[in-house]
């Protein structure tokens, strides 16, 4: 038996093991980040809000468009390379993200008492040094993004794929539970100050990362490495010449555009329709929860079914969530007691979401690494990823129009009743989410009809 590759339990090898468990510490960092880089970037360094939320959009749609070109990178220099890049980047702008609001204390720009206040920081070019820390910290998820899932193609065969899969999903929810989870408590010890010092906690993740693929990530399974750029280059033109791809993608963007809505809309409408009491982070780590607990039964359910019949189960689960969600703002008397029904058909609407994710997510890596010839699974793979890029632009940008005609806040009007009387079509939001997932559901119907006639019309013309 091989020592690199060495086959672990149930026929998956080391590096498998390795790069899902680098993930799982990589997705503890970001969502530990993400769920309030917001939050950080307008009460710790002084952005108002338009501006905060422009940097947050751009920086989660880099981050999702950019896997197509370092897939392709990661492919030439070998994923071992890559991930120890992408893992030394990524602990370069999480340790930076912690530090630059002390460089900023000690430039005498901003003031820590008891509250952050701020000493002109607001109208000071200072701040904007977050722009480059933030593009490193996208350029090395960039990679993880394309690397880890393509790396799981590479140390899997047919036959355990759809299981690798699975598991490398679980490992994705696990994290993001995680890192979401963390914060509340931070915050409750130290107050804002843990905007500042979650970005430690990351940094150590990615850093801890970094050395278990420097000390244990070796592979066997290294084809493509070392092409050149006109190879890379035909390369790409195959993936973006693959009319079935992009088609797929467009058409699993619609159901992205709605899971988008966890971050996008959730929050904002939860705590304005149930109130300030509402908990919309736990609400949202209802998601990562039910993934983890049924990805794996999900995904052996379906295993002898093809990966688009797979996915084509979750796109009709999708607009059922978004209608349940609705739901809350129709019903009268509380369903429970001591829950708002707002919150309480958030949480079921969420619970389809995810289990249609489960149905959806590792089947849909498993397509694309199908179609990836040997040696650029990393390029296909970081390809699989547009469909966050154009859903993260379109469905934030349509929550924000939604939430402004349908659920305004309330601060923009004189009375509650004023408000109440604007709001009380609030569920509406849902009911386009619900017909964008249906939509989604019947394209990839027809998708999967007409590919499948084409194949049998080829398979009887040879």
């Amino acid at each position: 038996m091989n020592n690199s590759p060495q086959r672990a339990a149930k026929g998956f090898t080391r590096a498998f093991w390795v790069s899902n468990t680098v993930e799982l510490l990589e997705r503890m960092a970001y969502y530990a980040v993400f769920i309030v880089l917001t939050i950080y970037l307008s009460n710790i360094l002084g952005f108002n809000d338009f501006e905060a939320s422009m940097i947050s959009g751009l920086f989660s749609g880099g981050l999702y468009l950019l896997p197509i070109f370092s897939g392709a990178y990661a492919d030439k220099i070998g994923f071992r390379k890559s991930m120890i890049l992408a893992f030394t980047l990524l602990s370069i702008a999480y340790l930076g993200l912690g530090v630059l609001p002390t460089f900023l204390e000690a430039t005498g720009l901003v003031n820590y008492g008891e509250t952050v206040q701020f000493n002109g920081l607001p109208d000071s070019y200072a701040r904007w040094i977050i722009i480059p820390i933030l593009f490193i910290l996208m350029i090395g998820g960039s990679f993880i993004k394309s690397i880890i899932s393509a790396s799981v193609a590479k140390e899997t065969t047919e036959t355990t794929r759809a299981r690798g899969y699975s598991i490398f999903y679980m490992m994705v929810n696990v994290g993001a539970f995680t890192g979401k989870t963390i914060i509340d408590p931070l915050r409750n010890m130290i107050g804002e100050q843990a905007y500042i010092y979650i970005n430690y906690f990351s940094g150590a993740m990615t850093i801890i990362a970094l050395f278990a693929v420097i000390l244990f990530y070796r592979s066997t399974h290294t084809a493509g490495e070392g092409k050149s750029l006109h190879e890379i280059g035909q390369g790409f033109m195959r993936i973006v010449t693959n009319w079935r791809l992009l088609v797929l993608i467009l058409i699993v963007t619609g159901f992205w555009m709605v899971q988008q809505q966890l971050y996008a809309t959730m929050p904002k409408y939860v705590i304005r329709m149930a109130g300030e009491t509402a908990k919309p982070g736990w609400i949202a780590n209802v998601n990562p929860f039910v993934v983890v607990c049924c990805v794996s039964f999900i995904t052996r359910l379906m295993a002898k079914r093809s990966a688009i019949a797979s996915i084509n189960v979750g796109m009709f689960l999708i607009p059922v969530s978004a209608l349940l969600m609705a739901c809350g703002n129709i019903l009268g008397y509380d369903i429970i007691s001591g829950m708002s029904n707002i919150t309480l058909m958030m949480v079921a609407g969420i619970v389809v979401q995810a289990l249609a994710e489960c149905f959806i997510s590792p089947r849909y890596l498993e397509y694309f690494s199908l179609q990836a010839p040997k040696g650029e699974e990393g390029m296909y793979l970081g390809f699989s990823h547009l469909h966050s890029f154009l859903s993260s632009i379109f469905g934030f940008g349509l929550a924000g129009i939604l939430l402004t005609k349908y659920c305004p806040d309330p601060v923009l009007f004189e009375t509650r009743g004023a408000w109440e009387a604007a709001s009380a079509n609030a569920h509406y939001i849902w009911y386009y989410f619900a017909a964008i997932g249906l939509i989604a559901a019947v394209a990839l119907f027809l998708f999967a009809k007409i590919t499948e006639s084409i194949d049998k019309k080829k398979e009887s013309s040879r």
